[in-house]
């Protein structure tokens, strides 16, 4: 116990220097990420979902960017984080929602917590997806209405085009790896240095 308690908090260490370093390129990259990402949401949402008065881009969705494009060796950023962790939260949030519609002194910490308790028994914790939660069940007008529909999309779909920006930006330059853990991007950018030193 004590073994990985020291092994975690050595690993915190570093994750967290590496984060805070002021690196502009890694800022540049970050930058254009989170710009492309969101920006995407948000141009889906104001040209393709008008007529049908989606609702596409959440608040949680900024919240990931900062983890996915800014603090991407994080665990609570790797893709299974950030999908299991909105999809989850989304499925307890509207579920808290049809059980205890009118009553938000309960509904809101009710879904927020099973929200927390289910990611971390799944491993899939992912901060936003406690706001993902509250979303489903503080909002008024089209969200409530979606009802399980909302975890498809917005939040599903929303995840997914977060995901594609990031493993995109995340991996042009070889100072960045996401996700941390892949072998797709370990065989990846093994064959790159390969093809540079023929």
């Amino acid at each position: 116990m004590k073994k990985t308690i020291k092994r975690t908090f050595r690993v915190s260490k570093y994750v967290i220097y590496k984060e805070t370093l002021v690196d502009y390129k890694e800022h540049f990259w970050s930058f254009l990420g989170a710009f492309f990402g969101i920006g995407l949401i948000a141009f889906i949402q104001s040209h393709q979902l008008l007529q049908a008065e989606n609702v596409f881009l959440i608040g949680s969705f900024g919240a990931s960017s900062v983890l996915i494009y800014g603090a991407i060796q994080s665990p609570l950023a790797q893709p299974r984080n950030l999908i299991g962790g909105h999809v989850l939260s989304a499925i307890v949030g509207v579920t808290v929602y049809k059980i205890v519609p009118d009553i938000i002194w309960l509904s809101a910490p009710l879904a927020v917590a099973f929200s927390i308790i289910l990611m971390q028994y799944t491993k899939t914790l992912h901060p936003p997806g406690g706001a993902t939660a509250l979303i489903a069940v503080s909002s008024t007008g089209k969200i409530p209405e979606l009802g399980y529909w909302y975890v498809i999309s917005p939040v599903l779909s929303g995840c997914i085009i977060l995901l594609i920006v990031a493993l995109f930006f995340n991996n042009l330059t070889p100072n960045r790896s996401y996700p941390t853990h892949n072998r797709f991007i370990r065989l990846l950018r093994k064959k790159q240095t390969h093809r540079m030193k023929k």
